[in-house]
């Protein structure tokens, strides 16, 4: 499925259930701020530079998808499947990633100041150069090197 990029789609052209199979589809630069797309299946999507600040992208499954430089302030993301996603440059600020799978996604350089990590697995993720201050990691997991980590609030 292929997108215009200069779609806007609104809040309720995608605010039924079920969702049409979005897997591989070309969102990229496409307005989806405030959209519904709760349990979608977006594996493998191309969402680079998407505006998604408010979307509802919980339990929603993207696995591999390209996220870079994608604006996602403040969007519902809990319990996400991103597991080898790329969000390098990706604005997650104030996100809900709580209990999300960010096993082995690209975050570098993304902002995730503000956002809601805890519980969410976070091993073997890039975070170089992410800014995550003022997030929530308690019962965040990390995998580094072999090395398990749960972080926990003192």
């Amino acid at each position: 499925m292929t997108i215009s990029r200069d779609a806007a789609l609104s809040a309720i052209a995608l605010d039924v259930q079920p969702l049409p199979d979005l897997s591989e589809a070309d969102l990229s630069e496409a307005d989806l701020s405030r959209v519904n797309l709760s349990k979608a299946d977006l594996s493998g999507a191309k969402l680079s530079g998407a505006k998604l600040s408010g979307a509802n992208l919980s339990r929603a499954d993207l696995p591999g998808a390209n996220l870079s430089g994608a604006y996602l302030s403040r969007a519902y993301l809990s319990r996400a499947n991103l597991s080898e996603a790329n969000l390098p440059e990706a604005n997650l600020s104030e996100a809900n990633l709580s209990e999300a799978d960010l096993s082995e996604a690209d975050l570098s350089g993304a902002d995730l100041s503000g956002a809601d990590l805890s519980g969410a697995n976070l091993s073997e993720a890039d975070l170089s150069e992410a800014d995550l201050s003022e997030a929530d990691l308690s019962g965040a997991y990390l995998f580094i090197g072999g090395v398990k980590f749960e972080i926990r609030r003192a």
